[in-house]
């Protein structure tokens, strides 16, 4: 597989990184950097801790791309993360700086160089991707298959009862990239909870293994697991980003899907970045009020994904 994953490095999306960066057969070609979780800055930083903490320093550049959101303020989750989105750990800065270029113009540079072959991993507000598709819009075609972590499956959302946080940040990117006609696949917030939770249980048996990429692990996931556990009374921590990667790189551990109609809400008062995710309507079927007619299905909505195998990827990849 050869892979680009953009990202508001902090808490799971560097464990999303982590299992790309260990993964026999996937070939991560570079790390794209959206506004997002934390400073704009600190997310490249925190990129570049995570290839350092894998072996992998200097073979993957990490490009810096868009620094807020199409129309809206930037919105943080240091909250959530820690001001330096790894539960202010204090890791050393690395040698490896970021590299020259804009993250856009390298996302479309690289897909259009091979077109049918990158699949690209969208853990971040989209708005790295929707600036890409609108400067060149063959890109939509040219990707092998776009991976996005946001929104929720007509649920209940992270930071409103609406929406997940991906989406609320840049709703107006979310809704240009899932009408965009990408080969699309959505992990859901509705998805992280019902399959993305690690138990305490389970975390303790990661910090057991002993390597230092478990330690990496444990001492990043403090804040988020703190956050879990105080605020929305769980047994452990969440892990969207890391779900989404894992799903991407081994697609059988995806128990069930559905092909639907997505778009997202950019006006609503009181539902900002709601993913609005229902069935194709076929064609045959006579409806009075062409409002009402539904377009052809444009994403397929994972519904639920083999627990064990995810955590079991995860294990695997801090040895």
């Amino acid at each position: 597989m050869r892979l680009i994953i953009d990202t508001d490095t902090a808490g799971d999306d560097v464990f999303s990184l982590m299992l790309a960066l260990t993964r026999t057969g996937v070939e991560l070609e570079a790390i794209t950097i959206a506004h997002g979780n934390v400073g704009f800055e600190q997310h490249a930083e925190n990129a570049l801790v995570t290839l350092d903490r894998c072996g992998r320093a200097g073979e993957v550049p990490v490009y810096l791309g868009a620094q807020f959101p199409l129309m809206r303020a930037p919105l943080d989750a240091a909250y959530v993360f820690g001001r330096d989105g790894m539960s202010d750990s204090g890791f050393a800065r690395t040698s490896q700086r970021p590299a020259e270029g804009h993250a856009v113009d390298e996302l479309v540079r690289r897909i259009m160089a091979a077109p049918g072959e990158i699949t690209l991993i969208a853990q971040a507000p989209l708005t790295n991707i929707a600036l890409a598709y609108q400067r060149e819009p063959r890109i939509a075609k040219a990707l092998k298959h776009l991976w996005v972590m946001g929104g929720t499956d007509n649920g209940v959302g992270n930071v409103t009862p609406a929406a997940e946080y991906n989406f609320y940040a840049d709703p107006e990117a979310a809704k240009i990239v899932v009408n965009a006609g990408f080969n699309l696949s959505i992990a859901t917030w509705t998805l992280t909870l019902k399959d993305g939770l690690w138990t305490t249980e389970k975390l303790d048996a990661l910090d057991a293994l002993g390597t230092e990429k478990a330690r990496f692990f444990t001492d990043v996931n403090r804040a988020s697991l703190a956050f879990a556990r105080e605020t929305e009374g769980l047994d452990g921590s969440l892990h969207p980003d890391a779900l989404t990667c894992a799903i991407a790189l081994d697609e059988g551990l995806i128990l069930e899907a559905e092909t639907c109609v997505v778009d997202v809400e950019t006006v609503g008062e009181l539902t900002r970045g709601y993913l609005s995710v229902s069935h194709s309507i076929l064609p045959d079927i006579e409806i009075a009020d062409p409002a009402l007619k539904r377009r052809p299905p444009n994403a397929r909505v994972i519904k639920a994904i083999d627990r064990e195998g995810f955590f079991a990827a995860m294990r695997t990849a801090l040895l």
